[in-house]
């Protein structure tokens, strides 16, 4: 193609953020809507991208490959195939939402506020990280990739520490506090990530002489590059540590529950419907595809990890009492699963652990944003604060019950038939882990519907009696997320056209192919 449409995509809110924070302090409402615009311009620009991706196409498409530093090898590479193609476009859709549900998070508390441009901060950072994850999905060089792996952490490290969650049942100093500790603890864990990652990129080029993931694939391929055992899969832990950090996996998890909980609703979601997405996207990408023989090799040690993580994140999840951190415990538990599809090594895994990775987001989008709908309205994260709510907010109930429902997979909506591909796959290949990992779906259930019914039914509290029910903002926030479920629930076809021959093209990397069913002869 002449026209750059993958540099667009990411470039127009990489621009968009620097017009926001360049808008006058005085106008705020005009900095939102700036930001919505370009956010929306996005999606219809990763919506093109969508429209003309072939799926029985080259592998990679709308590619750009342009010298960059020259020295070193570096070359700004870009390229889609289908799984990042539907990765651009769940980021594109999901960030008009993050902006309209936090169009009043970062206004200041009072006249005068001593905070810089608050807002315009704020919307600005939302912008910059959706430009950084829309081209770490798209590219194939792994320098320009770990560049914006890393440089992701940057905004978020300001949106969580710098624009959090206002209900704190301690006061504003300690949820000050509190949000400083998230925000750097989070820092902190994908730095250390990032720099043994680095370590990892420097050791693969030296043994390739390329940062191109083409380049090497197709050198892996022709039998013409040889890499030491023990050097792959050194290389490879560099990689996968750096990624199970980002997705997270136990037991690197433990930045999740408290970056979730100290940041704002829209703000918890794009760290783990959007960000998260980064690291297991890049399991799939670069993990399995440069180092094929370390990724079979460490295979049976990450089921065990991911299986734990199922299991881990389920159990805790049970034993919340804030809402926010809940939902996080939950998301641990759903990325277990999605690691378990990509390594069970079968093709309906790796589908269904694409598909996971879209549906989880819709969904942890859903049931976050009206989480933090019902938040804002009580100034309580506990969900021992409510009671009786949809007796005086139905629709808010109701809408929160479905995105409920969409978190234990239940049949109908989107996430089920992610996670049962994930589990057919795991099925076919380990037995006994996919059998264990049936009881995270058992878990969710009760974590779900316990939460549903401490907070939404029951006597109607005295703080909770005159809560209004969601307004017209709100509604445009969460009716186009339930959809989305239900539709991708009923008819997922639309995305496993475009997932399927890229998952059966990665299992040729990995000179990996489905069991055969094992069918007794008829006597």
């Amino acid at each position: 193609m002449s026209f750059p449409l993958l540099t667009a995509t990411a470039a127009l809110p990489a621009v968009g953020a620097i017009a926001t924070a360049a808008v006058p302090a005085a106008r705020r409402t005009a900095a939102k809507w700036l930001a919505l615009v370009v956010s929306l311009a996005t999606l219809v620009l990763a919506g093109i991208v969508a429209a003309r991706f072939e799926p029985g196409g080259a592998r990679y498409q709308f590619t750009e490959s342009h010298a960059w530093i020259r020295d070193f090898g570096v070359r700004y590479e870009l390229g889609v195939d289908g799984i990042a193609v539907a990765l651009v476009a769940l980021t594109a859709l999901l960030i008009p939402f993050v902006l309209l549900a936090g169009w009043h998070d970062a206004d200041p508390l009072e006249t005068g506020s001593p905070r810089w441009r608050p807002t315009q901060g704020f919307f600005a950072l939302i912008l910059a990280v959706e430009a950084m994850v829309i081209i770490s999905f798209e590219a194939t060089d792994v320098f320009v990739f770990y560049i914006f792996f890393e440089a992701m952490l940057i905004p978020m490290y300001f949106l969580i520490g710098g624009f959090g969650d206002r209900a704190h049942e301690h006061g504003e100093e300690a949820a000050s506090t509190q949000r400083s500790y998230a925000a750097v603890k989070f820092l902190l864990y994908n730095l250390v990530g990032g720099l043994i990652m680095l370590a990892a990129v420097i050791g693969l080029y030296t043994q390739t002489g390329s940062f191109s993931l083409t380049e090497i694939v197709q050198a892996r391929a022709s039998g013409s590059l040889h890499m030491a055992t023990g050097t792959e899969r050194w290389l490879f832990l560099g990689f996968f540590f750096a990624f199970a950090v980002k997705a997270p996996l136990w037991p690197l998890h433990t930045w999740l529950p408290n970056a979730m909980g100290e940041a704002t609703a829209p703000v918890a979601v794009l760290i783990t419907a959007v960000v998260d997405k980064v690291g297991t996207f890049a399991m799939l990408r670069f993990c399995l595809q440069l180092f094929p023989e370390a990724s079979a090799w460490a295979t049976p040690v990450i089921l065990v990890l991911a299986l734990i993580s199922v299991l881990y994140g389920a159990l805790l999840a049970v034993g919340q009492r804030d809402i926010k951190r809940l939902v996080a415990y939950a998301s641990i538990s759903h990325f277990g699963f999605i690691v378990l599809g990509i390594f069970a090594m079968t093709s309906q895994g790796q589908s269904g652990a694409t598909l996971y990775m879209v549906n989880h987001g819709i969904s942890t989008a859903a049931l976050m944003l009206v989480a933090g709908f019902l938040i804002s309205r009580r100034g309580s994260r506990l969900i021992a604060d409510y009671g009786g709510v949809q007796k005086v907010a139905p629709v808010l109930a109701g809408t929160f019950l479905i995105g409920g429902l969409a978190t234990l997979s239940l049949p109908g909506l989107a996430p089920f038939v992610s996670e049962f591909l994930v589990l057919v796959g795991t099925f076919e290949r380990h037995l006994v882990i996919g059998v264990i990992a049936t009881f995270g779906i058992v878990l969710a259930a009760l974590y779900t519907l316990v939460l549903y019914q401490r907070t939404m039914t029951g006597p109607v509290k005295a703080e909770v009696a005159r809560m209004p029910d969601l307004r017209v903002r709100e509604l445009l926030v969460v009716a186009p997320l339930i959809a989305l479920l239900i539709f991708l629930g009923v008819y997922p076809k639309p995305l496993t056209d475009i997932v399927d021959p890229a998952v059966k093209q990665t299992m040729s990397d990995v000179h990996q192919k489905d069991p055969q069913p094992k069918v007794e002869a008829a006597k």
